[in-house]
């Protein structure tokens, strides 16, 4: 199952694919089974793409899953380490602001005015009922950030922050077996083959039942309760990764199962991240991810801030994406219907292109239609045929609606150059040579140093032609 890849990118493909599940699954939440295939029997790779939107949620927006979580992160990147009183806090403050959406166990914890010590117990204590997904929904981040200090810290930092809402014992144990799935999987191991040793560090009373929905003969019809619970969410999510073959198809197999979809695909989201890694997200979908964190501030967080966040939780290096005004180069018709330019000549072009970026950007463009591919100019691309196919494949699709194009990356050379070159491959039928000898001669600032581009491209052009050409 899993891919050779720099750990950066299992990261970021964690947390950014966790919140994509969200914002993929929010339109078809408490629906039938199968609605999504319904209303997206292939790709939607045009200008209208499966981030739908519905009811109170924007295209793209995530929902009180991935708030809840940017909490979690919030306070653990600025404290350093697990504060429960203070993430109690940011809790009840996010409550106060009355946010779209909040699960009704975790409001009524929150509401209570109960010390964070006391308060899911309590409550868990007079009713009895507190096995829902909410704890296990916002966990991403707090799996990343322990993944490091190896299985018995992870788990024990999952029970702890589960216990803030969810007093049931069962859901905090849900929440450990994720945090022990994700350390594998950020590692570069298969998270399905680490099941058995976390289930052996659950405490005995709860390892059958868990043991049961995490089982590989194991089905989303042999649930016993909704996906509102613990147990088939964190289930259907390991059943969606068994089953998907890439980040895509795990999501679809997810939000297919209808119900609790927003929170499903969101668990699924985050170890399909981590399997298949950043690049693996479609662009279609990690471009449009976005949302506020009511009773937090302004900030709308994007792509960027994401891919930010998850690598200081990872304890990794701040890079910042700001390069500042640099001299523009293009917009240039370098192919017909497809223009190149570098960052800044992309940035203030006209509002009426489509947009292919393909580095990394503070802020996304005004332009309606912005993709944003997770593509490094070096060789530790962990898949750059499926990244390159991708572009590849918005961009056909793209034209075909009368789109103008512009590729682009930091400096307009190499990364947007592989496209170019890539598209003449691939939909004209040229050779590697001869898509390189006709870029250059029309776009002199192409760059040739990664030799991983056309080592790609070589690959693509074979594929090419055992495929008969393009279709």
């Amino acid at each position: 199952m899993t891919t050779p890849m720099h750990r950066s990118h299992r990261v970021a493909g964690a947390l950014v694919g966790s919140a994509v599940g969200d914002a993929l699954g929010a339109p078809f939440e408490f629906g039938p089974p199968g609605r999504f295939s319904a209303r997206f029997p292939s790709p939607a790779r045009g200008a209208r793409t499966e981030m739908c939107g519905s009811g109170p949620w924007e295209p793209g927006e995530f929902t009180d899953d991935t708030q809840m979580a940017l909490l979690v992160a919030s306070s653990l990147a600025d404290l350093g380490n697990l504060d429960e009183a203070d993430l109690f806090d940011r809790f009840r403050a996010w409550a106060a602001a009355d946010p779209k959406d909040v699960g009704i166990q975790t409001r009524t914890v929150l509401d209570s005015n109960r010390p964070w010590d006391v308060a899911a117990t309590e409550h868990f204590h007079r009713t009895g009922r507190a096995a829902g997904n909410g704890s296990l929904m916002r966990t991403t981040p707090a799996a990343i950030r322990f993944s490091r200090d190896g299985r018995e810290a992870t788990m024990d930092a999952a029970r702890r922050i589960s216990a803030l809402t969810h007093g049931d014992p069962s859901t905090g144990e849900g929440c450990a077996i994720f945090h022990e799935l994700m350390r594998a999987a950020l590692d570069g191991g298969d998270p399905l083959a680490a099941i058995p040793s976390a289930l052996e560090a659950v405490a005995d009373e709860h390892q059958e039942r868990w043991a049961t929905v995490l089982a590989p003969d194991w089905t989303p019809d042999r649930a016993t309760e909704s996906n509102g619970a613990v147990w088939p969410t964190l289930g259907q999510a390991v059943w969606a990764l068994r089953n998907g073959r890439d980040f895509a198809e795990a999501l679809r197999l997810a939000i297919d199962l209808g119900g609790d979809t927003d929170t499903v695909a969101c668990v699924a989201g985050g170890l399909a991240g981590a399997v298949f890694g950043m690049g693996a997200i479609p662009s279609r979908w990690a471009s449009v991810v976005h949302g506020r964190v009511p009773g937090h501030g302004d900030k709308v967080w994007r792509l960027a801030d994401l891919q930010q966040l998850a690598a200081t939780l990872d304890g990794g290096v701040q890079q910042n994406y700001d390069p500042g005004v640099i001299p523009r180069i293009g917009p240039t018709e370098v192919l017909p219907g497809i223009w190149a330019g570098n960052l800044d000549g992309a940035r203030y072009s006209d509002g009426d292109f489509a947009v292919i970026s393909l580095c990394r950007l503070g802020e996304p463009f005004p332009h309606p239609v912005h993709r944003m591919a997770y593509i490094a100019d070096n060789d530790h691309n962990a898949d750059l045929d499926v990244m390159l196919a991708d572009v590849l494949d918005d961009m056909k699709a793209l034209q075909a609606e009368g789109h103008r194009l512009l590729v682009h990356c930091h400096g307009g050379a190499s990364r947007t150059g592989l496209v170019l070159r890539g598209w003449l491959v691939r939909e004209k039928g040229m050779s590697v040579e001869e898509a390189t000898a006709h870029v250059a001669e029309r776009w002199p600032h192409l760059g040739l140093w990664n030799d991983s581009f056309t080592t790609a491209l070589q690959r693509l052009s074979a594929r090419s032609h055992d495929d008969g050409g393009s279709q």
